[in-house]
């Protein structure tokens, strides 16, 4: 028996999740691993899902012609089609990201699709016949080799060696305090990672990346930080976390009975 259309309120008992943060966090874990088997197109309809389903985490039950609409005014016209956004829905739901459930009219007609994201699965356990199997015997010669490859690896290479996907005002402004290549393209890393997190397209967080490695330079100059880069990542996600919440509200989504409220997420 299909479920009674209504408001989204009216299913929040399928949420699988305590908040909107664990509930972005898990998300982040599915893209980590299955983001590659969708087209851009569908990625895009994805994350559009997602946002509908920031009021109650998990749980959106927006019309695709809603959803749609909304692609196409974000991409200024440039949206993605319903049959992409089918096909973002059936390669969804058959890898977990999502359970699809119908819903139906009082007058038992179609109504739109109530989708209920799913927590990432934890990991198995290693097989019993894996935890059985012997140890191989060690074989110095290519231990000695191995040993070798890791010297070369070693090797410092500068900031001119940077991956090109790191923008080059990013790498500018980052070169002055860490020189290495490694080191600039983990910073930016943090950036895509806080970005992911927050729904945030990685074209649109250059400058935002660039002001957060400021603020880290000036804490950096009066205080210790162990480990820059997760000081990085922190500040990104505080403000990416702004934006996010800051855009739902222009959108309606965040009314006064929330218990999702700004102060939550802009006290510290």
């Amino acid at each position: 028996m299909n479920l009674k259309s209504g408001r989204v309120e009216q299913f929040e008992q399928f949420s699988q999740f305590k908040d909107l943060q664990e509930f972005n966090a898990h998300l982040e874990m599915w893209l980590a691993v299955h983001k590659d088997k969708f087209s851009k197109g569908e990625l895009a309809g994805l994350k559009r899902l997602v946002r509908f389903a920031a009021k109650i985490p998990g749980v959106s039950n927006a019309k695709i012609g809603t959803v749609l609409k909304a692609i196409h005014e974000e991409y200024n016209g440039n949206g993605i089609s319903r049959s992409t956004f089918k096909r973002m829905i059936a390669k969804a739901a058959e890898i977990g990201i999502f359970t699809v459930h119908e819903t139906e009219r009082k007058n038992g007609s179609q109504s739109s699709n109530l989708y209920v994201f799913n927590r990432f699965p934890k990991s198995e356990p290693p097989k019993k016949d894996k935890l059985d199997r012997p140890n191989k015997t060690i074989n110095l010669s290519k231990t000695n080799k191995n040993q070798k490859i890791t010297k070369r690896n070693e090797t410092v290479l500068d900031h001119t060696f940077t991956s090109d996907r790191v923008p080059q005002s990013f790498i500018s402004i980052v070169k002055c305090f860490f020189s290495e290549a490694k080191q600039i393209e983990e910073f930016w890393r943090m950036a895509a990672l806080a970005a992911y997190k927050n729904n945030c397209e990685l074209n649109t967080i250059l400058d935002t990346a660039i002001h957060s490695f400021k603020q880290l330079i000036r804490k950096m100059k009066t205080s210790a930080i162990v480990k820059p880069a997760a000081y990085f990542y922190g500040i990104l996600n505080k403000k990416f976390e702004e934006y996010y919440f800051e855009e739902l509200h222009e959108m309606g989504f965040l009314a006064e009975d929330n218990a999702f409220s700004l102060n939550f997420f802009y006290k510290k």
